[in-house]
């Protein structure tokens, strides 16, 4: 099954649901992918350890864009902690590396993008939303 014939993934790219402007964002931070221009902003309002609210604006692909979608949605109500866990799992099964079934389980919905590993051009695509997660979490 390829990647645009999935249901999820094209309702996650024609409408997204965590494609706004935040009001009063906690955290945010800019992603670009140099290699093709997809550029976003993250924001995040996080109370107590835990992201209440995640959102993004930008321009790029499918992929850029369903991504961002797909993780705003799988870390909101999770704690920092958690949130670190799955982007790391996420670029884990994005480069190929081998996941347990759990791990795919924890990714929900993210795990559908695992055959991009199989596009390396796309890659990045893929990742922008979550290495934008990482370099904002971990300031």
């Amino acid at each position: 099954m390829s990647l645009y014939s999935s249901t999820t993934f094209m309702e996650h790219n024609s409408h997204p649901d965590y494609k706004y402007e935040m009001d009063a964002p906690t955290h945010t931070h800019d992603g670009v992918n140099p290699s093709c221009g997809d550029e976003l902003t993250l924001t995040l309002r996080v109370e107590d350890g835990v992201i209440e609210e995640a959102a993004f604006t930008g321009h790029g692909c499918a992929i850029s864009q369903a991504s961002a979608d797909i993780m705003a949605d799988l870390i909101t109500g999770e704690s920092v902690e958690e949130a670190k866990c799955l982007s790391r799992l996420f670029l884990a099964m994005i480069r190929g590396e081998e996941l347990s079934e759990d791990d795919f389980e924890d990714l929900d919905e993210a795990a559908q993008l695992r055959d991009i590993s199989h596009m390396p051009a796309r890659v990045k695509c893929a990742e922008l939303a979550w290495r934008t997660l990482d370099s904002m979490l971990a300031e």
